[in-house]
């Protein structure tokens, strides 16, 4: 009498269970094999697809089949090998046997039949599971080790998705720029004018806000490959999906003996640039400059309080106020005491910040500084270098692609909406990229300005008040300043006007 098994079939990821690659139909083959040398009668098939062994017991198929074996009907389980039902990272995962032990499920493999219930069973199993464990680290050491070795020559060990943004990279030519790097330097360029914030950049360059700062900290694009970060080995680095699908592993920091670094591309944008950008963004961090302000505040978020640390928020009701962080009712239920600044009006205060620039932007000794500032910056000043060839080859390809989206409707593969929906993203991508072309012809550097010179052009600046909002800001936002004000008093004033580590500090005594 033929007895009923299951048949267990597990791959560790997707790709094997890919039917160009035959792992699922090779695991049926030996299953078959088995099942007729015992005179097994396969009744049912579990198959697990994108699950390690290790997390094998967190998957609703397994829990399926430990349910099933309970059956008195059910005499056993059937799989290739001992590795494809469980490869055990904890003494947790032996459960799995326990279960097999208590309903006297015999496990069937091409080798022989293990009863976990008898003697040598018990005894066989869990040693059978523990050098399937053992054999899966193996495995991960030697995958790790290889891609490390592929790392320090300057090789991607990873798939294309891991490839940051505006760079390529293939085994036959190595690494290379895409026509997307233009894109890059614009939003290098953009982050740098301290105009334009990573939501403005985003919303112009057609592209995830959060994939701005992303870029912008990438040292890729100064053509240097930096790996500073490796996967953790260790069991608790792992972290699963649902259903103990293939998960990730937690990043940690390498050892600075360990740290990788080596130029794999030319420089597309220049190293002095692209600390300016990293010095820019740890400020916006610090101070929590944010580039969309409402449009009644002339100085946020560029006050900061004269009596605490912290930043001026501003606040709206029947009429405008700069307040202290501190009096925030979120900051004081997290225990923060309230400092001596009061409510300072914006009608009020903003006057006397519009004087203030004023005139000191007339001093001589204060604008002598801010005109040797600029004349290092415009020395050393990268501009963003756009290469119309490789813009006009990102726009053919573009058009291709709308061609293709018009072939597949006409063909009944792609339907009304989704033509609808790809045509909207190639159409913004269009946009971008024809801008771009159109700030591809190379402008004249401007040349370094004298004093006397600057003097003249900024007298107008005596008006500070009467200049345009977007003006103001935007010189604001070059000057990077930080304004300390108690009580409508103006304590101090520090403009970094290098984005290195040089302020110039100008004291003011209080107002009578």
């Amino acid at each position: 009498m033929q007895k009923n098994v299951i048949e267990q079939i597990r791959t560790s990821t997707k790709g094997q269970a890919d039917e160009d690659r035959f792992g699922i139909p090779a695991q049926k083959a030996i299953n078959r094999a088995t099942a007729a040398a015992h005179g097994l009668r396969i009744v049912k098939t579990i198959s697990i697809v994108d699950v390690s062994g290790a997390h094998v017991l967190c998957s609703p198929q397994m829990q399926d089949l430990l349910q099933l074996i309970g059956d008195p009907n059910i005499d056993g389980v059937v799989t290739k090998e001992f590795s494809r039902l469980m490869r055990p990272e904890n003494f947790a995962d032996y459960a799995i046997l326990q279960r097999f032990a208590e309903t006297g499920t015999a496990l069937y493999l091409p080798d022989g039949v293990l009863d976990l219930s008898s003697e040598s069973g018990k005894l066989l199993g869990p040693i059978r599971a523990t050098f399937a464990g053992a054999e899966r680290r193996q495995i991960i050491k030697r995958m790790m080790d290889a891609k490390e070795a592929m790392r320090r020559a300057g090789k991607h060990p990873n798939g294309p998705i891991t490839v940051p943004y505006g760079v390529a990279h293939t085994k036959k030519d190595g690494w290379s720029y895409t026509p997307e790097i233009e894109k890059v330097k614009q939003i290098f360029a953009l982050f740098g004018s301290g105009t334009a914030g990573y939501a403005e950049i985003a919303r112009r360059l057609n592209l995830a806000r959060p994939n701005v700062s992303y870029i912008l900290k990438n040292r890729i694009y100064t053509g240097l490959r930096v790996y500073d970060k490796r996967c953790d080995p260790s069991p608790d680095g792992y972290v699963a999906r649902p259903d103990g699908r293939q998960g990730w592993r937690k990043k940690i920091k390498r050892a600075p003996e360990d740290v990788i670094s080596m130029q794999v591309l030319p420089p597309a944008i220049g190293q002095e640039e692209f600390e300016r950008v990293q010095e820019m963004m740890e400020l916006k961090r610090q101070k929590h400059w944010h580039f969309n302000p409402p449009n009644r505040f002339n100085y946020n978020p560029f006050l900061f309080c004269g009596d605490c640390p912290n930043v001026l928020y501003t606040h709206a009701s029947r009429q405008d106020f700069y307040v202290c962080k501190s009096h925030n009712a979120r900051e004081r239920k997290k225990g923060v005491k309230s400092c001596p600044n009061k409510y300072m009006l914006r009608e009020k205060l903003e006057p006397k910040l519009d004087q203030l620039f004023g005139e000191k932007l007339l001093e001589r000794n204060f604008l002598l500084a801010l005109v040797e500032g600029y004349n290092d910056a415009q020395r050393a000043a990268p501009t963003a270098g756009i290469d119309a060839q490789a813009v006009r080859a990102k726009l053919d390809a573009l058009a291709e692609k709308r061609q293709r989206i018009l072939d597949g409707f006409f063909e009944g593969v792609v339907g009304k909406e989704e033509r609808d929906q790809r045509f909207e993203g190639v159409s913004r991508e269009v946009a971008v990229y024809r801008n771009l072309l159109l700030e591809s012809v190379p402008e004249p550097r401007p040349a370094t300005l004298d004093l006397d010179t600057v003097r003249a052009l900024i007298e107008p600046l005596a008006e500070w008040e009467f200049l345009e909002r977007r003006d103001r800001r935007a010189l604001l936002a070059a000057l990077c300043p930080e304004i300390t004000v108690s009580r409508y008093v103006v304590k101090s004033l520090k403009l970094n006007l290098n984005l290195a580590d040089r302020y110039t500090d100008s004291q003011f005594p209080r107002e009578p």
